[in-house]
């Protein structure tokens, strides 16, 4: 009892403090432009839910930057150290100093980019349009961007300049069809099984990426007899990925195991920032030197990447990504495919969250609306264009908004939150920059699984949506490649539901044409009749 006296008393006091806070900033200026009291919320409410928000989505920023440094950014071979007579582009694919270097610089600037889109989007959709919606990179966007448009270490269509081109074009175009209301109509033009097995098809992408050597765990590498086998080797081709002996002995692949147990673990019992907590371990883990699972090894790069570690606290400015955009490239067709096919990843992503999150919060109205929908689609729109200026992919609304909003958020005060957590996040790049891709491979994979949760609403006892859905969402990992199947689930959908629009057009002919041949005989059976009647 003497021990619990002291500690109400703390209790009561911090609790009228928080009284007192909250009622002189319902009542101030601040207070009335958020409509705390209008939407029954608190100051101190939003910023707990606030900080609840960034806890759960703050993976982004090293999965974001892991997942574009793969794509190469703006390294280019000629950044490679000769090595073995081994030059020209096939460098970029092994393990080069030069390279690896360029790389880890790249990282850094990703990693700051991504934090500084995410805070700039979060703050404008809480001053602008007043939702406790969190902004950052999206994860589709991302891996198609990386994998697809530029392609592992350039090996893609497009430069990476021409990426960021592509991604600003999209921004602008999303930003126009949300001003002038066209966004919503291109939505439901998709038909709704291929938008459906689209979600699920960048889950099972987003999930294959994470099992890889390069992008993740480890556990599934290349075969040259089956394509694809199980790995997670003790030696691995450090280029392709190959096993080269001891299957499943990978210590870092076991390690990478642990944090998916762990994140599965918290996910399943629904705590707030589960996808931290493993990440965190193995990184923590991982960041030991001397052992077989860290990821500062005893090499030039591992010795460098350490050194800058040991800052812990340092404000890295972007050098090499921001600014890189080439519109010269847009002149190719394969530019304007990945722009139609990312603005629609962009529309279906943005328009799910952005309206699941509102009806979670209770914001709709009978029409399905909400209040500043209009101004949160601009925000979207408009933070993408300032993300592919920073070396970014497009901004979107995070599903993990709805911790805040379980925690009492109402009010733009909690993406303004959000915001200021981002940015406090800019000054340890040193220790973001050094997340492994065994610690990130989990947290993708799970997120994949997340996603799949809308497989059911599929009709699958109709083989027309079906089959489209079907494609839609198998294509996309065996084909590494989000725009396949897009393209692929609505060219077979059309197909199959060609017949049928074949004869909903003859039928619509032949009643037009009976139509006129009935109107054309009461004319003249109406011309006769007058005839008839008119006196000699």
């Amino acid at each position: 009892m003497e021990r619990s006296g002291p500690r109400n008393r703390f209790s009561k006091i911090l609790s009228r403090a928080g009284t007192t806070v909250n009622q002189a900033v319902a009542k101030s200026t601040v207070g009335k432009y958020f409509k705390l009291e209008a939407r029954k919320s608190t100051f101190t409410n939003e910023l707990r839910a606030g900080i609840a928000t960034f806890v759960t989505m703050a993976y982004i920023i090293s999965i974001n930057a892991s997942i574009l440094t793969d794509s190469g950014g703006p390294c280019t071979e000629y950044d490679c150290t000769p090595v073995h007579n081994v030059t020209g582009p096939a460098c970029k694919f092994g393990m080069n100093p030069g390279y690896q270097s360029c790389l880890a610089r790249i990282k850094n600037d990703l990693t700051v980019a991504t934090s500084f889109s995410a805070m700039i989007a979060c703050f404008a959709m809480g001053s602008i349009a007043n939702l406790p919606l969190a902004l950052a990179p999206g994860m589709g966007a991302n891996s198609f961007f990386a994998y697809n448009m530029v392609g592992f270490h350039g090996s893609g269509a497009l430069s990476y300049s021409t990426g960021l081109a592509v991604v600003m074009l999209e921004g602008c175009l999303f930003l126009l069809l949300s001003a002038t209301g066209l966004r919503s109509k291109l939505a439901r033009l998709i038909p709704r099984s291929v938008r459906l097995a689209s979600a699920v098809g960048i889950g099972l992408f987003l999930a294959f990426t994470g099992l890889q050597f390069h992008q993740g765990m480890g556990l599934v590498g290349p075969s040259k007899s089956t394509l694809v086998t199980l790995t997670a080797c003790l030696k691995t081709d450090s280029a392709t990925g190959e096993c080269l002996g001891g299957s499943l002995q990978s210590p870092t692949f076991w390690l990478g195991t642990v944090g998916f147990l762990i994140t599965a673990t918290c996910l399943s019992r629904e705590l707030n920032g589960s996808m931290i907590y493993g990440i965190a371990l193995v990184t923590v883990v991982s960041w030991i030197r001397g052992t077989s699972v860290t990821i500062f090894p005893n090499t030039p790069l591992g010795n460098s990447n350490y050194e800058y570690f040991k800052k812990v606290v340092s404000f890295h400015s972007i050098k090499s990504t921001a600014g890189k955009i080439s519109f010269t490239g847009l002149k190719s067709s394969s530019a304007w495919i990945y722009v139609i096919t990312i603005l629609y990843i962009d529309i279906l992503d943005t328009t799910g969250s952005m309206y699941s999150m509102a009806e979670y919060a209770g914001f709709t109205d009978e029409k399905g609306g909400f209040e500043g929908e209009y101004r949160a689609f601009l925000v979207d729109g408009g933070t993408s264009i300032i993300g592919a200026a920073l070396g970014t992919t497009t901004l979107t609304t995070y599903v993990e908004s709805t911790a805040g909003i379980r925690e009492g958020g109402r009010t733009g005060l909690t993406a303004i939150t959000v915001g200021f957590c981002f940015f406090m996040s800019l000054f340890f790049t040193p220790l973001l920059t050094n997340v492994p891709p065994w610690a990130v491979g989990p947290s993708l994979i799970l997120v994949g699984a997340m996603m799949m949760k809308v497989i059911k609403e599929i009709e699958w006892s109709d083989m027309k949506e079906g089959v489209p859905a079907f494609v839609t969402m198998i294509l996309m990992p065996l084909s590494f490649s989000i725009a396949n199947g897009i393209i692929a689930g609505i060219g077979i959908y059309i197909a199959l539901h060609l017949p049928d629009y074949v004869i909903r057009v003859w039928r619509w002919g032949a009643r037009l044409k009976n139509a006129k041949y009935e109107s054309s005989n009461q004319i003249t059976d109406l011309v006769s009749t007058d005839v008839l009647e008119t006196p000699v």
